[in-house]
């Protein structure tokens, strides 16, 4: 036994340490991370793996041998969104204006395939030449790979699997009764991420040129781009949306079903989790595996350049091993990824049930020469991209005066001014009061009409959400955009206060919107401001009866927001 002076110490001695223990863990009594940081970004398909792998790391609170602490920080983003904020750090950094010690550089990067490497080295050695501060493919470990696959249902599989030459086939095929006398007949609705945002995108676009062109990747020219652009240009004239993310893409599909989309270009994971989850309805998913596809390497690259320090070198070379220990690989395995290390069996998920065939045989296709893909971008961009004519309805109730209002025309004004050549946007103010539309594109005029909207913005009266929702999909009914993306975009920071119409009969009415039919209307809703500033719910089933989403923004997020939207159409 203790006796009371000798129990009241030994008890303050267990509460200081309690104290201790937990100021130095988080609020879920996980350790806190220490030191500086390892500044991780990752392509959406490794975000998954990275974030569970970093929180195992962390809680061994690693040191180097000079004893400094530091910790993992996972930073996922599109991985052409990667190629472009490094290559635009390192012009910063040549001209002077951004020093190598600089917080935003990343310590080590991971893109979700070889292509996007490519480019980032040739993007890096335009800017440094013969200085190889990006490493090549053979020098960046291998962490987790998917092949590129074409989902579908397992109604639909069948017909898709015995053709031989899957994007030949989509350029002649408008149908599936043209696959097959027993295939029933619906229309083929594809659907891929942007290229110029995503590598699932972008190693889409490639194949694409490589089969309607019948040369492999790397064998393909310039001028070949030209040469064979109409062909795809056919292929996506099938689109009915363009994802911001692999994974999101799939998701979309499960929720949506068959005439929103039935073929989609995913990775292999993408379809475990689709059937990790089944849809609603009880449809099941397949991978069809064409005859050559990319295998999407996602590599840990560690660039040999002065933003990244020594300490900061040798902390991302304990990361590297980490992430390639057999305990990480199970994990990646268990997310539906292959293994980047031999020795480590396929995860439990790798079966039929699932959707896929963990033995299936595949030539693996190369990334094509920078300047042939930097083509290939050009030519979607301004030639192959299905258009779009979006309907934009900016709420400028009294709500939205302070600071909301000048987040809003600068987010604005931000989206104007990366509407691409094929690209039309209709700009709708709303108070209490729908305002008549302005239509603008991506020409000098358009843009400048578009800004004269934007600078005139003013917050003021209630808030007829409802009626501008409606007024916008019959203004598009009435002016629809043939062989495009037709869609709506609501931004609004409150609830419906002004309405002649209520929202059971606008749900009513947006039902009758012809989302079954090439004449589809998807709607799209930002919800901006704190929740309960605005009806989330309203929010919601306006956007999910039409095919879209809902997201809730604020001033730090809504200008990302609005970008990831754009990429949509």
């Amino acid at each position: 036994m203790i006796n009371a002076e000798r129990g009241k110490g030994y008890l303050a001695i267990v509460s200081t340490l309690g104290i201790l223990l937990l100021a130095s863990c988080g609020n879920n009594g996980q350790p806190t991370e220490q030191g500086f940081a390892v500044n991780f970004i990752v392509g959406s398909a490794l975000e998954q793996f990275c974030q569970q792998a970093a929180t195992k790391f962390n809680q061994q609170q690693p040191k180097l041998q000079n004893g400094k602490a530091f910790h993992l920080k996972c930073i996922p983003r599109g991985s052409g969104d990667i190629v472009n904020q490094v290559t635009d750090l390192a012009q910063q950094l040549q001209k002077g204006t951004l020093p190598a010690d600089a917080a935003e550089f990343p310590s080590l990067i991971s893109l979700d395939g070889d292509i996007y490497l490519s480019q980032l080295r040739y993007q890096i050695e335009r800017l440094f030449p013969g200085q190889n501060y990006i490493p090549d493919i053979t020098d960046a470990p291998l962490l987790a790979n998917s092949p590129m696959v074409l989902m579908t249902s397992t109604e639909l599989a069948p017909f898709l699997r015995q053709q031989p030459d899957i994007y030949g086939t989509l350029v002649k095929a408008k149908n599936y009764g043209d696959l097959a006398a027993d295939a029933p007949n619906l229309p083929i609705y594809f659907v891929q991420t942007a290229p110029t945002h995503s590598n699932s995108g972008l190693q889409t676009l490639v194949a694409q040129f490589a089969y309607v062109s019948g040369k492999k990747p790397e064998q393909l020219t310039v001028a070949d781009i030209q040469k064979y652009q109409d062909k795809v240009r056919t292929i996506q004239s099938k689109i009915t949306r363009y994802g911001v993310s692999t994974a999101s893409l799939a998701k979309d599909m499960v929720k949506n079903g068959t005439f929103w989309a039935n073929i989609a270009s995913v990775y292999e994971s993408s379809v475990i989790e689709a059937n990790s989850e089944p849809a609603s309805n009880g449809t099941r998913y397949e991978a069809i595996y064409p005859k050559a596809t990319f295998t999407s390497n996602m590599r840990a690259i560690l660039p040999q350049a002065p933003w990244v320090s020594p300490d900061e070198k040798a902390a991302a070379e304990q990361v590297i091993a980490h992430l390639r220990s057999p305990e990480m690989q199970k994990i990646a395995t268990e997310l539906g990824l292959r293994p980047g290390t031999s020795g480590v069996a396929l995860g439990a998920k790798f079966l039929p049930e699932f959707g896929v065939n963990p033995k299936e045989t595949y030539d693996s296709l190369r990334p094509p020469k920078p300047p042939v893909i930097e083509a290939m971008l050009k030519s979607w961009q301004e030639f192959a991209k299905k258009p779009s004519q979006v309907v934009l309805l900016v709420d400028s109730s009294g709500s939205m005066e302070g600071d909301k209002l000048p987040a809003v025309q600068n987010t604005l004004r931000d989206y104007i001014e990366k509407l691409g050549p094929k690209e039309k946007i209709i700009l709708i103010d709303f108070d209490d009061r729908v305002k008549p539309p302005l239509i603008a594109d991506g020409t000098p005029t358009g843009r400048k009409q578009a800004m004269d909207f934007i600078i005139n913005l003013n917050a003021d009266g209630g808030t007829a959400l409802y009626d501008a929702a409606i007024t916008a999909r019959n203004w598009l009914q009435k002016n629809l955009r043939p062989n495009a993306i037709n869609a709506i975009i609501i931004l609004t920071d409150g609830q419906d206060t002004d309405s002649y119409i209520s929202l059971q009969e606008l749900n009513k009415e947006l039902q009758k919107s012809n989302f079954s039919s090439d004449k589809r209307l998807a709607f799209f809703t930002i919800g901006y401001g704190n929740e309960g500033e605005f009806d989330a719910e309203a929010l919601k089933s306006i956007a999910e009866l039409n095919g879209g989403y809902y997201r809730q923004g604020n001033s730090q997020s809504i200008s990302r927001l609005l970008s990831d939207l754009q990429l949509e159409f």
